[in-house]
């Protein structure tokens, strides 16, 4: 069972990377559970059973990555959704941003993973009510990104139907859309402040310089490791003191020393002051308008300073293969007074290239033979103090297989050092109190145990119910959207009900404004139809009639003599008639009914009997009986 198990997981990642190597949509990063599911619907709906078959058919039907991509990018989404949680930003946080920002130019705003659009054109609304139209025009920015490009077509146009704006307070809905045909469209001079693109943040660099980031219900999607990736992207974006806006079943629970929690019902956060977490150094992003985009140079040296800070925790530069600086990180510049500046200058033209040793030439040296090199106990002098430093210089090899470029680390032993000669000269003291100290040692060692095994089982436990509470969230998402296809599917239905119901009436008052006889019969010569006309005639209600066969029927018409005309009108499929025929109507007076036969088209082999009586003329009358009495004779 679970080599069976392991082999469809297999294929699963398979596909996966198939997704990712044709159309550059990387969700490695998503929650398997939630994604296999999403994608064994699709592959129900294509009526595929593995996911081999399914790659085969994306393989020969380009459009199935559409349908596969609308079924997995799930677009749940509204103005202001979550009432309470937006009133709780209009009314605490966005004072606060206004209040600052109140000497900038500018306030940037980003709405990560905005879908068709609902958040972004929310959050523009919020703040021209709260800054006035005018001025928000003149100063807010949004940028609103999405991975879903048919999602991000819907949001450029801003159109939307009038049952999208039902949660919209009508004074809100009248000053900030227009009616365009039976959609509305968001007003002009505000939407231009929204700025549209694609932008995957488990892979593009981030937004910059940001007073607000918005980001609900998207990373709930993603696994623990993706999550922390997103949440280091976002950390950099923000400025200091700006805030993060996540959905109700999104939280951070480990990153205390980042962002303070201004509100953990709303899920509202706070970057702290001050460079506390890992940098993340890189451009500003622009947004693409195209799965692939054109910025290789800026995503290549992100990689290479990625994956150097990475690997390394103390102070650390990098330099590319022609000796220019690629990144100087926070503590590299604290301790050796560079700036960042420095960045993009030639190494050789920094103090540091030199000193405390001779880097330039073990960078050669490194590169060439394509293995880190190790210095112990450099020793620079600082005025009057002494420092010492154990370096590393390491070559970075980039996906062609070449060194890209070389880092260099320096781990600050200066303290070890002097402790070194202070242990020594202690030891003797130590050794007298090791006995007690051991017992100590061991009592508390314990009891550090003990609570160390009672927080991660508290960590754990927390985990799984955040895990659980995701998982809820994403079905509550999903069972949404389904129901939201149903209410579609609903109303279309009643839609031809009431067209049925509209054209049953109207061809029952045209039977029934028939003075004539009117007789519809089926295949099978059984009565469809018996108007008012026909009861009236012969005396014959409707219920008696209907579902019986026509020529088993009782009345005054000599039905036996219409047999071969009705035969005639079925097989030639033409007009017979009419026929004049001796009867009795319902009051017993003898007639002469006039009898056409038509082909009824719309029912297989049916026929339509129209009957109209008149007076019969007495010497006919005689004439007739007299015949008929003849033929009772023979």
């Amino acid at each position: 069972m679970d080599g069976e198990q392991n082999a469809v997981d297999e294929e699963l990642e398979a596909l996966l990377g198939f997704l990712r190597e044709t159309r550059g949509f990387d969700f490695t990063g998503y929650k398997r559970s939630s994604l296999g599911r999403r994608i064994r619907k699709r592959m129900a709906d294509a009526g595929v059973r593995s996911y081999v078959d399914y790659q085969d058919r994306l393989e020969t039907n380009a459009d199935e990555f559409s349908a596969l991509f609308n079924t997995i990018l799930i677009n749940v989404t509204s103005f202001f959704r979550d009432t309470e949680a937006w009133t709780f930003l209009q009314r605490e946080v966005l004072p606060e941003v206004l209040s600052w920002a109140a000497d900038q130019d500018e306030i940037r705003v980003w709405s990560a993973g905005c879908s068709t659009g609902e958040e972004a054109y929310s959050l523009a609304i919020m703040f021209a009510e709260a800054m006035g139209l005018e001025e928000a025009v003149a100063r807010v920015k949004i940028y609103a990104t999405d991975v879903d490009d048919e999602a991000l077509r819907d949001a450029r146009a801003g159109l939307y139907s009038a049952k999208a704006l039902e949660q919209l307070d009508p004074e809100l809905r009248e000053k900030y859309f227009e009616q365009n045909g039976a959609q509305y469209g968001f007003r002009p001079d505000l939407r231009r402040r929204v700025i549209f693109g694609r932008h995957d943040i488990t892979r593009d660099a981030p937004i910059s310089r940001l007073d607000l980031l918005v980001c609900r219900n998207t990373l709930m999607y993603f696994n623990v490791e993706a999550q922390t990736q997103i949440v280091d992207r976002f950390h950099f974006a923000l400025r200091e003191g700006g805030f993060l806006f996540l959905g109700k079943a999104e939280m951070l629970l480990n990153d205390a020393e980042r962002f303070d929690v201004l509100s953990m019902r709303q899920r509202i956060f706070r970057r702290r002051p001050g460079d506390s977490g890992p940098p993340y150094n890189s451009a500003p992003v622009k947004l693409r308008s195209g799965p692939l985009g054109g910025q290789f140079g800026a995503g290549r040296h992100r990689q290479i300073r990625d994956l150097i800070m990475d690997a390394v925790p103390a102070a650390t530069l990098a330099v590319d293969e022609g000796g220019t600086v690629l990144m100087i990180n926070s503590t590299a510049r604290q301790q050796f007074g560079l700036t960042p500046n420095d960045v993009g200058r030639p190494f050789q033209d920094l103090e540091i290239s030199y000193r405390p040793v001779e880097l330039r030439s073990l960078i050669e040296q490194a590169r060439h033979e394509r293995r880190p090199l190790r210095v112990s106990g450099a020793e620079r002098r600082v005025g009057e103090e002494l420092q010492y430093f154990d370096i590393l210089i390491q070559p970075v090899t980039g996906a062609n297989g070449l060194v890209a470029a070389t880092g260099v680390t320096f781990t600050d032993v200066t303290v070890a050092t002097q402790l070194r000669s202070e242990i020594k000269r202690v030891r003797e003291d130590l050794e007298t109190a090791y006995e007690e100290l051991q017992s100590t040692n061991e009592e508390l060692e314990t009891t550090n145990e003990e609570l160390q095994s009672s927080i991660e089982e508290l960590e754990t436990t927390n985990e799984e119910l955040q895990s659980t509470n995701e998982e809820l969230e994403t079905t509550n998402e999903e069972l949404q959207s389904g129901n939201e296809e149903l209410e579609t599917m609903n109303d279309e239905m009643r839609t031809r009900t009431e067209q049925l119901d509209e054209a049953r009436a109207f061809l029952e008052g045209v039977v029934g404004s028939i003075a004539a006889g009117l007789v519809v019969l089926d295949g099978q010569l059984a009565v469809k139809c018996w108007n008012r006309g026909a009861v009236d005639l012969w005396g014959l209600r409707e219920d008696e009639v209907l579902g019986r066969t026509f020529f088993d029927l009782d009345f005054g018409l000599p039905v036996e003599r219409l047999r071969a005309a009705v035969e005639s009108c079925r097989e030639r499929g033409e007009r017979v008639g009419p026929l004049a025929l001796p009867a009795l109507s319902r009051l017993g007076r003898s007639i002469v009914c006039s009898v056409t036969c038509s082909p009824f088209d719309g029912h297989n082999g049916g026929v339509v009997l129209m009957m109209e009586s008149g007076e019969r003329e007495e010497g006919r009358d005689g004439e007739e009986g007299r015949d008929g009495e003849e033929g009772k004779d023979g």
